[in-house]
């Protein structure tokens, strides 16, 4: 009688919410209509893609003030915030790697919007600070993303991104004198950093018409070198294809600095790959693979071999080794043949090859001799992931991270010669780790396919159907969802939520065969995965449709649109982030054409324009659906997925949904897709999600 009291409680409190307390803005419909393949399409939301007119502007301006009105109004913010502010503010200390006989790491204090840059000859003695972005600008909206080290250790060269757009500009700092020399590099995107003798690579596009940067079809990338003291009108070009304007191309250099490897691209997934011997005067570029449809990635190289991680002929990975003296297929050796479990990536230190394995989304570590004879196992401390191991060819020392959902980014050493790992850096959280349990299970998907899940709780709860629960899915792109640590997720499980990670179809938690099974034609397979995964946890007792909240974000945030869309009955609340609604437009924005390889395009053919307009989030809105409670959050930034998806999806949602659930659009202001987002933003954007989630799942705090 008491649960049925509760239920009713929050049935009452939900139902107070329904579009009359809510003034949404009047967003304007057009005439605008597309044929495809003979059938007539109608967006009548299409001037909200012009990021730059001043409708668009006002438009955005009274959603926010809808939204944050109805945010500010909600139980429980000054809570979740202070609790947020409190879980984060302790230190956290990045991986040290070694260059030039010196030791560098990343550090923030706690609260710190950006992460610092330390340099130490020992790592027992205090390190100097060599590089704080928090002094790039007051608020931490300008974030670094991408540092690359002299050979001798005297220049750092960096990238910065303002306002979380992918743009990038580099500098370059001279770590004696501590100076910031007048090296500039503008219109940089998608790009390494690779240094050699004086100077280094990189890959930038020409310059945007005025106006277009954050919009503008991302076309004809090209490969630079760059010599120190020099302007970048005279970068010498190293690469590009004036005839195949979607060609991308990136520069890398192997450690000992002999070969420079470049890659081209022309989708998320995929590339050719040749090699120059820069030990050989005036040498040619030697092709080791033309395709573009497998991943081929240098992991190092042992004199003339360099050792290639591929899924060529091996859906799950393997290691070959190519000698560049005979760089032909038929003299390709297999070095670490291809096993059951995922070849995530490969380091050589210590005289051997490191391979990190992923068996059911989770690391596995094993260590080789350089012909591929398995000489031991790094044991992993549990269910979790570990990061790529640092160290250097020829020294014993090494060390690598491991992180889970209740374990927030441990360091350890690892000794070669006694063949042990000892502890370097464990956080001192403000939480105990042991109060939480993490467990794997698998569900049965439509057509049969076992999925596995992750599930993230409090000790003691009871499987009585009553549980809060967030369920986060990604699907696509070949991504794997492996266990990672997140101090705003912590707010939501401390306080009885259960979080759930379904590693859906389409990722690249069992190679590409699974990749596959969820791209293109097969992309229903993701989003019925995703169902499943919700109708497992209901039919298992964790939670309920009432009680079910999905989470997902890029990629993901399609997930949530398709998913409530097909099954609005399902969710009580949806949280699509920075997502990808509009299927039919999507690859003429930025790099969207680059998606291609997993979507299809609405131009390719009349089957796959039919199959995409069918799940398409923004064109399958329904008249009159009782839709679950809405929180789309987007960036006027996000040069990725531009925020005009997020626009059109939500005016049209908000049109046509007749439930009494809230359907709101957040969109923040010089942020960008998500990376480098200032700690305090990050703060002010949970407090909003979680109280808006805490809400209409009747949490209490």
């Amino acid at each position: 009688m008491k649960n049925i009291l509760y239920l009713l409680v929050v049935v009452s409190m939900s139902s107070c919410i329904n579009k009359q307390t809510i003034k949404y803005p009047e967003t304007k419909k057009e005439a605008v209509k597309d044929t495809y393949f003979g059938t007539e399409v109608a967006d009548p939301y299409r001037w909200l893609e012009d990021d730059n007119s001043a409708e668009t502007s006002a438009w955005v301006e009274t959603q926010n003030k809808s939204t944050f009105s109805y945010l500010e109004s909600l139980p429980y913010r000054e809570e979740i915030k202070g609790q947020l502010t409190n879980l984060l503010d302790y230190p956290k200390h990045g991986t040290p790697f070694k260059r030039a006989g010196k030791y560098f790491f990343f550090k923030n204090d706690g609260l710190q919007n950006q992460s610092v840059l330390y340099m130490t000859e020992y790592l027992d003695q205090e390190a100097e600070v060599i590089l704080d972005p928090n002094t790039f600008s007051e608020d931490g909206t300008i974030a670094l993303s991408g540092i690359e080290l002299s050979e001798d250790g005297q220049h750092l060269v960096y990238m910065v991104a303002k306002s979380g757009s992918d743009w990038n500009e580099i500098f370059v700092k001279d770590l004696k004198s501590g100076k910031l020399l007048d090296d500039s590099i503008q219109w940089v995107k998608f790009s390494d950093l690779a240094w050699y003798n004086n100077g280094f690579y990189y890959s930038a596009y020409d310059q945007p018409q005025e106006g277009t940067e954050l919009s503008e079809s991302n076309q004809f990338q090209k490969i630079y070198y760059h010599q120190l003291g020099t302007p970048q009108a005279a970068d010498q070009l190293i690469m590009e294809d004036q005839d195949k304007p979607k060609r991308m191309f990136g520069a890398e250099i192997t450690d000992d600095k002999r070969f420079l490897l470049i890659s081209v691209s022309e989708a998320a997934h995929g590339n050719a790959l040749s090699v120059k011997d820069l030990s050989q005067k005036n040498a040619d570029y030697i092709s080791l693979m033309d395709r573009l449809d497998f991943e081929f990635e240098v992991q190092g190289n042992v004199g003339d071999n360099l050792f290639v991680r591929t899924n060529y002929q091996a859906p799950k990975y393997r290691l070959i080794k190519i000698n560049i003296n005979q760089p032909e297929e038929e003299n390709w050796v297999e070095t670490i043949p291809e096993k059951e479990e995922v070849l995530q990536s490969v380091s050589f230190v210590g005289g051997r090859i490191v391979a990190e394995y992923m068996k059911d989304a989770h690391s596995v570590v094993e260590v080789y001799d350089y012909d591929g004879a398995l000489d031991f196992e790094i044991e992993v401390p549990g269910i979790g992931s570990v990061g790529a191991f640092s160290g250097k060819k020829d020294e014993p020392e090494a060390f690598y991270s491991y992180s889970s959902f209740n374990t927030p980014g441990e360091i350890y050493r690892f000794d070669f010669e006694t063949q042990e790992s000892s502890l370097f850096y464990r956080p001192e959280v403000k939480f105990n780790p042991d109060d939480f349990i993490v467990k794997q299970e698998f569900f049965v998907s439509k057509g049969g396919t076992r999925v596995p899940m992750f599930i993230v709780h409090k000790k003691g709860i009871k499987l009585d159907g009553t549980n809060p629960t967030l369920l986060y899915g990604y699907g696509g792109f070949n991504v794997s969802l492996t266990p990672s640590f997140s101090t705003t997720r912590m707010v939501f499980v401390d306080n009885g939520g259960i979080y759930v990670v379904a590693n859906l179809r389409g990722g690249g938690e069992y190679g590409e065969d699974w990749h596959q099974a969820g791209i293109r034609l097969n992309k229903q397979n993701v989003f019925d995965d995703c169902i499943g995964a919700a109708e497992y946890l209901i039919a298992e007792n964790y939670t309920s449709s009432d009680k079910l909240a999905l989470m997902g974000g890029s990629n993901g945030g399609l997930l949530v649109g398709v998913a409530i869309n097909q099954r609005p009955d399902l969710f009580q609340v949806a949280l699509p982030a920075v997502g990808v609604m509009d299927m039919l437009r999507f690859h003429k924005f930025t790099i969207g054409w680059a998606w291609a390889g997993d979507y299809g395009t609405s131009e390719d053919s009349q089957e796959m324009f039919e199959y995409l307009y069918a799940y398409s989030p923004y064109h399958n809105i329904r008249k009159d659906v009782d839709y679950p409670a809405v929180l789309v959050t987007t960036a006027d930034h996000d040069d990725r997925v531009v925020p005009a998806h997020s626009f059109k999806y939500i005016a049209r949602l908000q049109d046509l949904h007749a439930g009494p659930m809230p359907t709101l659009i957040r969109i923040d202001t010089k942020a960008g897709h998500g990376a480098g987002k200032p700690t305090a933003k990050v703060i002010d954007e949970y407090t909003d999600v979680w109280s808006f989630l805490f809400y209409h799942l009747g949490m209490k705090m």
